[in-house]
């Protein structure tokens, strides 16, 4: 049986991207971000937000564009796929392991100008960093629940 590996993921940098080189020259990008869960707490009938944290790396041609453009706090859209590391402790701790998100596509999303957003476009590889015209990105107040707005909108990216 085939396997199938696609992650898609819209929330809020926890922490500037960090971009480091290779020694032979490849930018690899690495933050951080939370993605909300709301729900209806069943008990007290109050929505409530958890969040998740995640890893994500981007290596190449994407990477450095990535960093430039975004900060922390900022909303972004990626695709991708996940990844596991394993490697032993140095420290004796035996086996260790990281699950992770490789972003092979990432998307401005925010209110506009004032946010950094440059359009809709898919930023895709490729030395010209080209990108495909397209999604919209939603007309926000500034709030920082991005995705809220996506549920509300009959039109998703999805």
């Amino acid at each position: 049986m085939s396997s199938f590996n696609k992650v898609i993921l819209m929330g809020n940098l926890t922490r500037d991207p960090e971009v480091r080189f290779t020694a032979g020259n490849m930018a690899i990008c690495k933050f951080g971000i939370a993605v909300n869960r709301r729900f209806k707490d069943s008990a007290s009938g109050e929505w409530k937000e958890e969040p998740t944290f995640v890893d994500v790396t981007i290596f190449g041609a994407r990477a450095e564009p990535f960093a430039k453009y975004h900060s922390k706090g900022k909303p972004c859209f990626i695709e991708g796929e996940l990844r596991l590391d394993t490697w032993e402790d140095k420290n004796g701790g035996g086996k260790r392991s990281k699950l992770y998100v490789v972003a092979n596509q990432w998307e401005f999303v925010g209110g506009g100008r004032g946010e950094g957003a440059g359009g809709g476009g898919m930023e895709r590889g490729g030395a010209g960093g080209e990108s495909s015209g397209g999604g919209r990105a939603p007309a926000g107040d500034g709030s920082s629940d991005r995705a809220a707005e996506y549920q509300a909108a009959d039109d998703t990216p999805f």
